[in-house]
C-alpha cells in the first residue's frame, strides 16, 4: 500500500513539474486606472522616488524600512533601494527611461525574500481633462516561479497591490 501511494505521488510531483515547463518564460502584470489631473502632475509623483512615500502601497508595510535615495534627484538615473521585514523585502529600482510626461520605465530588482529582475512601467495618456495611468510590471519567469505559479497567481498577488498604488495615486493627484 505504501508503495502505491508513494508511485502516486511521485508522479503527481513529475506531473506538476512537466506542466510547470509548459508556462510561459516571461510574465507580465497590468492594471490602469483613468485620473482627473493633467499627465505633468501624475507624471511628477511617479518620477521622483521621494515622493513615493505618498502613494505606493509597500511604503507603509515596514515603518522600520531602510531607504537609501542615489543618482540623480529624479527621472533618468534616480536610484531607490530599501531594505525591510519580509513584507517589503529588500530591492533596488532606477529610472531607467524618464519621457514627460507619457512614460517612466523602471529597472526593478528585488534582492529579498527571492530575487529578481523586471522592469515596471507607467504610462500616461491625456483623455480630454483626464489621464489614463497603466502601471505594468514584466520580466522572466525562470522554472521556480513556473512552479510557483501553479499554485499562485502572480497577477492576483501583485495586480492587487498596483490597483491599490493607482487608487492612492489617484486621491493624491486629483487634490
Amino acid at each position: 500500500m505504501i508503495k502505491k501511494i508513494a508511485i502516486v505521488v511521485v508522479a503527481l510531483i513529475g506531473a506538476i513539474l512537466i506542466y510547470a515547463a509548459t508556462k510561459p518564460d516571461t510574465f507580465r502584470v497590468q492594471r490602469a486606472t483613468s485620473i482627473k489631473a493633467p499627465p505633468e502632475k501624475i507624471f511628477a509623483l511617479i518620477n521622483d522616488f521621494h515622493r513615493w512615500g505618498s502613494w505606493s502601497p509597500w511604503e507603509n508595510l515596514d515603518p522600520a524600512m531602510k531607504r537609501t535615495y542615489t543618482g540623480a534627484p529624479n527621472g533618468k538615473g534616480a536610484v531607490y533601494a530599501w531594505e525591510g521585514n519580509s513584507k517589503v523585502g529588500a530591492g533596488r529600482m532606477e529610472i531607467a527611461e524618464a519621457s514627460p510626461p507619457s512614460k517612466v520605465t523602471i529597472q526593478l530588482d528585488f534582492l529579498e525574500p527571492i530575487e529578481g529582475h523586471n522592469i515596471a512601467e507607467f504610462t500616461l495618456d491625456a483623455k480630454g481633462d483626464s489621464t489614463n495611468v497603466t502601471w505594468a510590471m514584466h520580466g522572466p519567469s525562470p522554472y521556480v516561479a513556473k512552479v510557483m505559479t501553479i499554485f499562485f497567481s502572480m497577477d492576483n498577488m501583485v495586480g492587487k497591490d498596483f490597483e491599490q498604488g493607482l487608487a492612492n495615486l489617484k486621491t493624491i493627484a486629483e487634490k
